[in-house]
This record gives C-alpha cells, sequence and structure tokens, in this order.
C-alpha cells in the first residue's frame, strides 16, 4: 500500500456540518445562519445548504430567532450540562407552552446567588412584557423571581432579599419585606404578579428543579385578559415537569397539583 492509499479519505463536507453543530452545540443563545457563515467562514450558500440538511436530519432546529440543537444530537440521550443541549430543551418546553397557552413564556434560572433570565418564546397575539428593568434588580416583583425565592432555602432566600432593595416598580408592587416574605412562604406551587412588574401585565410562573437547577417557568397575558385558573396553573406545572425531567429530574413533586386551587 502506497502512502496516498493510507492516507485516511477525508469528506470536506461532512467535516464543515459537524462544524456547524459544534458551534450551535456549544452557544448559550439561538444562532442565526448568517452568524454561523461569519464564524466558520464559509460562504453563506453554502452555509444555508448545510444547515437545510442538518435540520433535514434533526440535528438542527429552526427557530425565529436563529438554530438550536435538534432532537437527534447524541447528547439528547443522555444526561448532560452542554449549553446547546438545555437551550434547545427550554426553547422547546417554551414553545410547547405558548401554542397550548396562546401566551408568551419565560424561563429564569437562579445561579451563583442572582436571578438569570434564559429565554423568552413570543405569542403571536400575547407579546412580551416590556423589560424596562433587569430581573436581577426586579425578582421581588416578577412572578419568574418570585417563584425561585419561594424554592430557595430560607438562608439563601433571606440572604437574596438582604442584597437587593425592594423598589417599588408599580403602585402593586410588594416592596415590604415581610409581606413578600409570608407570601413567598404560602406559595402553593406557583406565584403570581398582578401589575407588580408592570401595569396592564400578569404573570404566572411554576418552578423547574432538576439537578443543580433552580428555575421558573412563567406566562404574560394582558391583566384585561387574564384567567388565572386550575386549568392554566395545570398546564404550566405539566410542562414544567416534563422539563424537568429532560434536565435530569428523577422524579417531582406533584403535591401542588393535588392541593386545593386558591388565588
Amino acid at each position: 500500500m502506497n502512502a496516498a492509499e493510507a492516507e485516511p479519505t477525508l469528506i470536506g463536507s461532512v467535516q464543515r456540518a459537524l462544524r456547524l453543530v459544534d458551534i450551535v452545540a456549544n452557544s448559550p443563545r439561538p444562532l442565526p445562519v448568517k452568524m454561523l457563515a461569519a464564524i466558520t467562514g464559509l460562504t453563506p450558500g453554502t452555509t444555508y445548504n448545510l444547515v437545510r440538511t442538518l435540520i433535514h436530519e434533526g440535528y438542527l432546529t429552526s427557530e425565529p430567532d436563529g438554530l438550536v440543537l435538534g432532537s437527534r444530537f447524541p447528547a439528547f440521550q443522555q444526561e448532560t450540562d452542554s449549553r446547546g443541549v438545555f437551550l434547545a430543551r427550554v426553547r422547546s418546553a417554551l414553545r410547547e407552552v405558548t401554542d397550548e397557552v396562546g401566551a408568551t413564556a419565560y424561563l429564569s434560572r437562579y445561579d451563583d446567588g442572582e436571578m438569570h433570565l434564559v429565554d423568552i418564546v413570543d405569542a403571536v397575539h400575547n407579546p412580551r412584557v416590556e423589560l424596562w428593568v433587569g430581573l436581577q434588580s426586579s425578582a421581588h416583583a416578577t412572578a419568574l423571581g418570585k417563584q425561585i425565592l419561594a424554592e430557595l432555602p430560607d438562608e439563601d432566600r433571606l440572604d437574596y432579599l438582604s442584597r437587593h432593595r425592594l423598589e417599588e416598580l408599580t403602585p402593586r408592587t410588594i416592596s415590604n419585606r415581610r409581606t413578600l416574605l409570608t407570601q413567598l412562604e404560602h406559595a402553593p406551587g406557583w406565584v403570581v404578579d398582578e401589575e407588580e412588574y408592570a401595569i396592564g401585565a400578569t404573570c404566572v410562573a411554576v418552578p423547574v428543579i432538576a439537578p443543580n437547577l433552580t428555575a421558573s417557568l412563567a406566562i404574560s397575558l394582558p391583566s384585561d385578559q387574564a384567567v388565572v385558573n386550575r386549568v392554566l396553573v395545570t398546564k404550566l406545572q405539566r410542562s414544567a415537569r416534563r422539563l424537568s425531567l429532560q434536565l435530569g429530574a428523577h422524579s417531582f413533586d406533584n403535591s401542588a397539583l393535588a392541593g386545593e386551587f386558591t388565588i
């Protein structure tokens, strides 16, 4: 066998396709095709052709704001901390909620002592609430933040509140620490923000709990259209449980569904 025959045959298009999947898998946000082309130096035409094939085969999924991993990506078959897999699973869960409920869906998480907004999927007829104050400064006034605070151990909850001022964002914001703590301690497995963050907006959040993850899934609705009832909360809780299991939880507490529904 000569040297040429001993050389492995490398398929350039396969190498380029794998590179695209690798970039998406390590991105914390959806990536537009044009950005992928810029990152790799490939022509837009080549990038679009490769992406089309990867979407068809299920390794990538196209979202309105860019590409995320598809369900055929190998890491979906195992527990993983990959940023790309995490984002893809979150995006899928939020889109499920948006399609079922007709409301913009959000996911936030608690990490290193702070609240972080992870992702948003907009509903066509009920667009997102204008986020004029960041979640790190408004957790006390948002369903997203309050649900996480309700799930935290007492020590972590008190520590968080000691480091953040309870600013009065609207006349309905709970800015009294004791009143807020009482509300959080009696949360029945979900929380609601009725015009506490923005006048005219009502938000509902439920917990998403998995190993090394404390998060909340929420929707927002115009207050004059919001009907917060057992049916709505149950739909959110089911989606949150599925996401929790996909992110590594082995079980999920169903007590909130079994308890009495009160507002």
